[in-house]
């Protein structure tokens, strides 16, 4: 089979002949003697495009043959039109390239190497075997688009066993018999490429690192380039220019900016925290002066809608501060129901995290603590009045 997409990967429609077809599945395998599918594997999907108006799903390589497969039976036995998706086509030759180019330059400069197969990511990312920083990726990506901006030519060769060798190239294919082919770039890089690659550098556009995450003692390093990545640097730019203007500065002040209200923030919060300490201990007191008592024991019942559950856990902290006080707090949202039980340390005649452990149940929750304290949450605040009650009677009655 003639596989042009090696010939002239930029070709996208083109003439063969049918001269078989597989039926699986309810689906057909057709098989062309010349095509432009580039074929994937398991995780990558290859090329799609059409084939006589009916669209291409997947292509795939089995026994060197190269399957196309499509839902409807072909009507036209021989000569045959194609075309292949040529957007999905050029970012995968932009993507390609750029992995390549990745990848070599981690290993030349840091002697760290490429652990994953690049056709399970589809180019989206790089596993490699050894941690990176900031400071090697910065470097890797400015020898990567040094490269990308000399517009330097792509070359595809085959090169025998001596040739290989002055590349510096180790020929890693199980048969010795097979024909090696490897992507040439002027005097900069060379490596093995079964893939196929855009004819030059420059074509890449651009090549930037967008996220990395280490993985075990290797790292994962991902990246965008192409248009993917112009459109990247065009939204980060409209996003600046929105912030500039909202903040009323330059994008040089940006940083500045953000750490004075950051820090005005903070101040606010710990002014907040103060006031709402304040206000606990007045409401605190408010609340003992008007709860009855039962043999000197306080039950404090109480179930709060749409509440902060920080600070209600604040007051119930400070409630039991008191000797002879038992707080029943609820806390009610339209999402979510949760119990907070506290007692005095002087109570000993009930455990609150036994009396949660028995209440939440009616909510359908889980929850638990100690003897003095004890909190959770459901989803049924329906009952969350009756979870109340219930172990308000219970108190009472160890009263």
């Amino acid at each position: 089979m003639q596989k042009i997409y090696y010939e002239n990967p930029y070709e996208k429609e083109f003439v063969a002949e049918i001269i078989n077809v597989v039926e699986k599945n309810n689906e057909y395998h057709i098989e062309l003697d010349r095509t432009n599918f580039y074929p994937g594997s398991l995780d990558n999907q290859g090329d799609t495009g059409f084939i006589n108006e009916v669209l291409v799903t997947r292509v795939y390589e089995e026994e060197n043959t190269i399957y196309h497969v499509i839902k409807t039976k072909p009507n036209k036995i021989h000569r045959v039109k194609c075309s292949i998706d040529w957007e999905k086509r050029y970012t995968y030759m932009q993507k390609h390239l750029a992995w390549n180019l990745l990848v070599t330059y981690f290993s030349e400069l840091f002697n760290i190497k490429a652990s994953d197969n690049p056709e399970k990511s589809n180019y989206n990312y790089i596993d490699l075997n050894g941690q990176v920083d900031e400071t090697q990726i910065k470097k890797v990506e400015e020898m990567v688009n040094e490269i990308i901006f000399k517009n330097i030519a792509v070359e595809m060769i085959y090169p025998n066993k001596k040739e290989l060798k002055k590349l510096s190239i180790q020929k890693n294919t199980k048969n010795k018999n097979d024909e090696v082919r490897v992507a040439k770039i002027k005097d900069f890089t060379a490596f093995i490429s079964e893939g196929i690659l855009p004819k030059s550098t420059i074509e890449i556009q651009m090549v930037k690192v967008n996220k990395y995450e280490k993985q075990g003692k290797g790292s994962r390093i991902h990246f965008i380039c192409g248009n993917s990545a112009v459109l990247d640097y065009v939204s980060k730019f409209e996003l600046m220019a929105k912030i500039t203007k909202a903040f009323k500065c330059d994008e040089s002040d940006i940083i500045t900016k953000v750490d004075s209200i950051s820090n005005e923030i903070n101040n606010a919060r710990s002014e907040n925290a103060l006031l709402k300490t304040k206000v606990a201990d007045y409401e605190i007191q408010n609340m003992i002066n008007n709860c009855e008592s039962e043999n000197n024991i306080k039950i404090l019942k109480i179930v709060y809608e749409n509440e902060d559950l920080k600070y209600i856990n604040l007051l119930a902290k400070k409630l039991v501060e008191f000797p002879g006080i038992i707080v029943l707090f609820a806390i009610k949202d339209q999402e979510k129901a949760n119990l907070l039980f506290m007692c005095s340390k002087d109570i000993k005649f009930i455990s609150m995290n036994n009396l949660l452990k028995d209440a939440i149940t009616l909510i359908d929750g889980k929850g638990g603590g100690s003897d003095f304290a004890a909190q959770g949450g459901g989803k049924n605040n329906n009952n969350l009045e009756a979870a109340l009650d219930y172990a308000y009677n219970k108190v009472r009655t160890g009263v």
